[in-house]
């Protein structure tokens, strides 16, 4: 049995309780921000992906499994099956809103070499348990075979959703069923060393109806953290998030998306099996990672070692790891921390990581991406060559494929299911509301209990802050439409239908009325740039500014920079007042003369420096998001002060 969801409701994430999201089809996106970017992951990115997949021989390692030809020479890391699965969800979830032939060719010849290498009892694995490979299971610690599973389950729940039971879904309940069997009570007491099979076991089992599933991930929950995993060199217990119970956990630590997945599982159980101690934990860790170990950009992950939180303020701005995937996690966890509590601080962190890391990643072609997200780049990157895969996951520029490609298929999913993190209905008051989370220009068409209300979105956000919703379709009844104003959005304005403009405050605005057809409600936000302040713990940013205007970070780039001069010789002038320009901002700076190096000795001595200031400027700050578009460059956020 299956959970009832049409086409239109479609969407990733459906936990029980008062509020869901909108589905593919109910948040319609037109031209715009995001909707261009959709477009663009769609008509580039998917088949990108697809190509750099099988010129490496990751798809051909299904192939060989089929045939029976695997061997010690299988091409890819050990999770390079994951990479095809998000590749799978990205295809299902744009065909569920788009009729798209080529799409649905891909998707189709995936599937085929997919079956074809699924054991009998339903185990599906490329790297591990066949021929002279590994046995299955042997390295619970590094294998990431149930994280590979998990990535196959929600391909799955995208195609369940879309389109129905079709051959995929029956491939990821064979291999949904093998893992209960072998991982269930009286199976292996182990977990993966890659937290993923949590969240996707506990969605496919919404969207199958199957209790099972969600209890082994609540199983997989419950074991973690009780150093069970095999060690590492270099790395400890945290690493795995295998040191603390998750119920026990005061902070998110160790790998950043290994951390974030974990998280966004153990709330879909907490949510599913009423454990109000569980869901507590993880609102716990959110708010302590938010407020001391997460970037301006939202960005999560400040040591390359391992991919990691670093501790409490340790946020260096040029070693900022901040990897996408990260990102993209952290959005998981605030969508269901916002459909659980309706607070609008989950909706501001979405805003601001899918703006300045999520954006950041993809080149504007779809074919080129940044894995890791610095905020400061002391050197420009050497130029990639289009047809080489990148060894690095840092380096200045975007890549076309990286050896560990992860980042590149979750933006396509992620930027493939969209509308689904924008809006939801809240039936928790007395009014049924629907909330719009994150703007963008399109239409909304969504049944609720009092009748169909249909609209349409206007709005240039983010380079404006102007939006109008104009009411097409209205029930007889009153509702409530809520809208976000952003904690930056100081000065707000909303005009009700037939009202006058009011002030609003930082939160959740409503309106509730019986809308008329052409009733429009209109919210103004001010996008001035403005100036950010870091915590004065933050020792990394101590003594800077960054610049911000509506939801996007800006930054200075060499490519502005008079010549000769560097960007480590910018310095804001104190009292300087951003000003509006394009898309981004005009500052006044000074450009400091360069030290001369010490000689014969550290750089460190009882002299304090002095730097003679050069004539003041107009520095030109852009989008985060578009930084290394006009060729390789340096760049910084955080700016000091002369």
């Amino acid at each position: 049995m299956t959970t009832r969801m049409t086409r239109a409701t479609a969407r990733p994430v459906d936990p029980t309780g008062a509020r869901r999201g909108l589905g593919l089809g109910e948040l319609r996106l037109g031209d715009g921000f995001w909707g261009s970017r959709q477009r663009t992951n769609a008509t580039a990115t998917l088949r990108h992906c697809y190509d750099w997949m099988e010129r490496l021989g990751w798809l051909a390692n299904f192939d060989a499994v089929a045939s029976g030809r695997t061997g010690a020479d299988r091409p890819g890391w050990q999770f390079s099956d994951s990479e095809v699965y998000k590749l799978l969800e990205a295809a299902a979830w744009h065909l569920g809103g788009t009729p798209d032939p080529d799409a649905e060719e891909l998707f189709s010849a995936l599937v085929d070499r997919i079956a074809a290498a699924q054991d009998d009892d339903g185990y599906l694995n490329t790297c591990f348990g066949h021929g002279s490979q590994p046995e299955r299971y042997s390295d619970l610690s590094m294998g990431h075979e149930l994280y590979c599973t998990g990535h196959l389950l929600q391909a799955a729940v995208a195609r369940l959703r879309t389109r129905g039971d079709d051959r995929l879904v029956q491939i990821a309940r064979r291999a949904a069923d093998h893992v209960c069997r072998e991982f269930g009570p009286d199976g292996r007491d182990g977990i993966c060393g890659h937290p993923e099979i949590e969240v996707a076991l506990a969605e496919f089992g919404r969207a199958t109806g199957e209790p099972a599933y969600i209890e082994q991930a609540r199983l997989f929950i419950e074991r973690r953290g009780r150093g069970t995993l095999a060690p590492v060199a270099l790395l400890g217990p945290d690493y795995f998030q295998d040191d603390t119970p998750v119920r026990e956990a005061a902070v998110w630590r160790g790998h950043a998306v290994r951390a974030l997945y974990l998280a966004a599982g153990a709330l879909d159980v907490a949510v599913e099996v009423g454990d109000e101690g569980l869901r507590d934990a993880v609102e716990r860790q959110w708010t302590r990672s938010v407020e001391r170990r997460t970037y301006l950009t939202g960005g999560m992950g400040s040591r390359h070692q391992d991919e990691g939180f670093g501790d409490d303020w340790e946020l260096p701005q040029d070693r900022a790891y901040c990897e996408t995937c990260a990102g993209i996690a952290s959005i998981m966890v605030s969508w269901r921390l916002l459909l659980a509590t309706g607070e609008v601080r989950y909706a501001d962190l979405i805003e601001r990581t899918m703006y300045n890391v999520v954006a950041t990643s993809p080149s504007a072609d779809g074919r080129a991406f940044f894995y890791a997200n610095p905020l400061h780049q002391r050197t420009a990157g050497a130029d990639v060559r289009p047809d080489a895969v990148n060894p690095r996951a840092e380096g200045g520029v975007r890549a076309p494929w990286f050896d560990v490609s992860c980042c590149p298929t979750n933006v396509a999913r992620t930027l493939a299911s969209w509308q689904t993190y924008a809006a939801f209905v809240d039936a928790s008051g007395d009014t049924e509301a629907l909330v719009v989370a994150q703007y963008a220009a399109g239409g909304i068409d969504v049944a609720l209990a009092a009748g169909s209300l249909r609209c349409d979105v206007s709005t240039a956000y983010p380079d404006d802050g102007s939006v109008r919703i104009t009411v097409n379709e209205a029930p007889d009844a009153p509702v409530t439409l809520r809208l976000r104003v952003p904690h930056w959005a100081h000065g707000a304005e909303l005009t009700a239908p037939g009202g006058r403009a009011r002030i609003v405050e930082p939160g959740w605005a409503e309106v509730t009325a019986a809308f008329a057809p052409g009733d429009v409600i209109a919210l103004s936000l001010p996008t001035a740039p403005r100036l950010t302040w870091p915590d004065d713990r933050v020792d990394a940013a101590r003594g800077t500014v960054a610049v911000e205007r509506g939801p996007l970070v800006l930054c200075a780039e060499s490519t502005d920079l008079p010549a000769g001069a560097g960007i480590g010789d910018i310095a804001l002038l104190p009292g300087a007042v951003p000003r509006a320009d394009r898309d981004g901002a005009v500052v006044s700076a000074v450009l400091r003369r360069p030290l001369p190096p010490r000689e014969g000795g550290p750089p460190f001595g009882p002299e304090e420096p002095v730097r003679a200031d050069r004539d003041p400027v107009d520095l030109r700050l852009v989008p985060y998001h578009r930084w290394a578009e006009r060729g390789p460059a340096t760049m910084r956020v955080f700016l000091p002060l002369g």
